[in-house]
C-alpha cells in the first residue's frame, strides 16, 4: 500500500518563482530516491476559518501564500529509504536565503485509507 508525506508551508507572495523552482529541483530530487508523485499547489481558494484554517495553522503572515503538497511513496519503508538517501544528498541544501520560514510548516507522514482515483 502507497504511504503519502503532507506538507503545509506559508510562502511569500512574491517568492512563488523561486519556490517553484526550489520545489521543482526538491522533486527531482524525491523522485531519484523513490517518490512516485511529488505535487505542489499554491492557495486559490483558501477561506478564513471559525476555528482553524491553513493560514492559521502554519501562522502565514501578510503577504505570505500557503502551499499544500505532498509526495507518494510505494509503501513507508521505501519512504523511510528514500528519505534517509535525502537527507544524506548534498543536494538537500536549500540554500540561502531560504524562501520559506520551515519552523512552521507542518508535516506528517499518512497511511492510505482510501485512493478512489
Amino acid at each position: 500500500m502507497s504511504y503519502v508525506d503532507g506538507f503545509v508551508v506559508p510562502v511569500p507572495a512574491g517568492k512563488k518563482d523561486a519556490y517553484r523552482a526550489l520545489a521543482a529541483t526538491m522533486a527531482d530530487l524525491f523522485r531519484e530516491h523513490g517518490a512516485t508523485r511529488v505535487v505542489e499547489c499554491w492557495a486559490d481558494d483558501v477561506p478564513d476559518g471559525k476555528v482553524t484554517d491553513f493560514r492559521r495553522a502554519v501562522q502565514a503572515e501578510e503577504g505570505e501564500t500557503v502551499v499544500f503538497s505532498w509526495i507518494e511513496w510505494p509503501s513507508k519503508a521505501a519512504r523511510d529509504a528514500g528519505n534517509e538517501k535525502i537527507m544524506a544528498d548534498p543536494r538537500m541544501d536549500m540554500g540561502e536565503p531560504r524562501v520559506f520560514d520551515g519552523r512552521r510548516m507542518i508535516y506528517g507522514g499518512f497511511s492510505v485509507l482510501l485512493d478512489a482515483g
